[in-house]
């Protein structure tokens, strides 16, 4: 099935976000709701995507071999909820990688998060869109959520343990 040029760049954004959500892709291909992505993805891509045991949607490998890309995630080990060595992610998600307390120091809030991303990037993202940026780190193993009074966040890696590319 040969794809538009529209298609073939939502479903490129599908294999570098992956494990990706409704909401991530709804924001990105700025459409009105979840389910406008859920009917684009039926209509438009349903044999190059699937969604995983979490509902996270995710490429097939032919969709990453058809554009040529590599995945969101490298593991290398191929074991399921390995340690990636490379993500690929949006800028936000890359700045959060580097501010959010490290595995070894005590978790911290979104909204410490917030304030360290202001200090070192001069960035005013809201507070919903730097919790969306470590639930996807999250996703992709590479943050972990302690709970506390409230959610809080580190890495679950070691920051040099992940080569982290923007896209």
């Amino acid at each position: 099935m040969a794809l538009t040029e529209e298609e073939e760049e939502r479903l490129g954004d599908i294999v570098r976000l992956q494990p990706t959500k409704n909401k991530e892709l709804q924001k990105r291909w700025e459409l009105e709701s979840g389910s406008e992505v859920h009917q684009y993805l039926e209509n438009h891509l349903k044999e190059y995507y699937y969604r995983d045991d979490n509902s996270l949607i995710r490429a097939t490998a032919e969709a990453a071999e058809l554009l040529g890309i590599d995945p969101g995630v490298e593991s290398e080990d191929e074991e399921e909820g390995g340690v990636p060595s490379v993500i690929r992610v949006p800028e936000l998600e890359s700045q959060v990688f580097q501010v959010v307390a490290g595995p070894d120091e005590r978790s911290e809030s979104v909204v410490s998060v917030l304030n360290k991303l202001r200090e070192r990037f001069d960035v005013d993202p809201e507070a919903q869109e730097v919790r969306s940026a470590l639930q996807s780190l999250r996703r992709k193993g590479v943050v972990e959520v302690v709970y506390r009074t409230v959610p809080t966040f580190k890495l679950a890696v070691e920051r040099d343990a992940v080569e982290v590319e923007v896209v």
